[in-house]
């Protein structure tokens, strides 16, 4: 009965549906997460013959980069290793967000069968005690739950030796991560589904493209389980890049104030976008892609505090695309620490 998969963050790599025969990717996608992403299409299904993808972000020089290194033989360069759940537990019983009696009374009702407001109290007494931490702290136990949870389910399919302890960890946090809250952001996704008119929607081929791959074997790096927490150095863009840059596409705009507006996109801007915690969120426990989202969210709402003291720079901002997407581009690169 229906036509529509929105499909987003973790959920992008992980689902499985074989009736799955267009795709729209409004997202750059790239290397394994390109390729992963993609062949959700190549599920088969009877009367299924062929497959679309109708568009993606990305250039087509960049689809065929990220497939062309898993054609043939895609290889692990490095084990994972099971030692890092250990660090990744104490990591979270640091944090005493919650005791190991918690957990095993929780376990063992859960595996009893008792109804969810057995278990309910044991879930919130131990979010309670994780709003009492500090913001960073929030960060770095939410994220090292997702990773200990991540990894385990991983590793536990695998390993030749029972591991007790780590599967009652494993099935606590499954329920409690759900209830952790998040900070609160708009919900852009309200009434998209009312505003699609499907039945008088037509489609037209603008172009096809056959894309080459060349015959070659590729190596992947283990499931990474580092517990980085913190608020990550920021990797700058050389302010004299942007000046020039920036002199060069909009010097011909009637700025009011042109050196207030150079000292807001190089220093105030930044700075505010950074002070923006789902940013910070995103970039210490999602991809790059996502951090971007975030980072284009904090931007706008930093913008929006200029409204008063720089009119100029937010009517541009809100008026100019061009201009737009430029400044969206240098605040990312100025603020965002790419993963090496």
């Amino acid at each position: 009965p229906y036509r529509i998969l929105i499909v987003a963050d973790m959920f992008q790599t992980g689902y499985d549906e074989p009736l799955l025969h267009t795709m729209y990717v409004d997202k750059k996608l790239a290397d394994i997460k390109a390729v992963q992403t993609l062949s959700r299409l190549n599920r088969a299904r009877p009367q299924k013959h062929d497959v679309c993808v109708l568009d993606f972000a990305n250039k087509q020089a960049d689809i065929v980069k990220a497939f062309s290194r898993y054609y043939q033989a895609t290889l692990l360069a490095d084990e994972t290793d099971p030692d890092k759940l250990s660090e990744l537990e104490d990591a979270l019983e640091s944090c005493c967000v919650y005791s190991q009696d918690q957990i095993n009374s929780f376990v063992k009702w859960y595996l009893e069968g008792r109804d969810r407001d057995v278990l309910e109290p044991i879930i919130d007494e131990c979010v309670a005690c994780y709003k009492d931490l500090e913001t960073a702290d929030q960060v770095g136990f939410k994220g090292a739950a997702k990773k200990f949870v991540r990894i385990y389910g991983f590793l536990g399919s695998i390993l030749p030796y029972a591991a007790p302890a780590w599967e009652k960890l494993s099935i606590f946090l499954n329920f409690l991560i759900p209830k952790l809250p998040s900070p609160s952001e708009d919900d852009f996704t309200v009434g998209l589904l009312d505003a699609v008119d499907l039945d008088s929607y037509r489609l037209e081929a603008q172009a096809s493209m056959k894309l080459a791959l060349p015959d070659e074997d590729a190596e992947i790096e283990p499931i990474q389980v580092s517990d980085t927490t913190g608020k990550p150095d920021p990797k700058l863009a050389p302010v004299s890049e942007i000046v020039a840059e920036f002199n060069d596409v909009f010097g011909e705009i009637e700025w009011e104030d042109a050196d207030r507006v150079i000292r807001d996109i190089t220093v105030e801007l930044p700075r505010k976008v950074l002070e923006n915690q789902a940013y910070v969120n995103a970039m210490q426990n999602s991809d790059e892609q996502n951090a971007r989202i975030e980072g284009d969210k904090a931007l706008r709402k930093a913008i929006l505090s200029f409204m008063k003291d720089n009119v100029q720079l937010y009517k541009q901002f809100a008026d100019n695309p061009q201009f737009r997407n430029w400044l969206c581009e240098r605040i990312f690169e100025t603020t965002y620490r790419k993963a090496i």
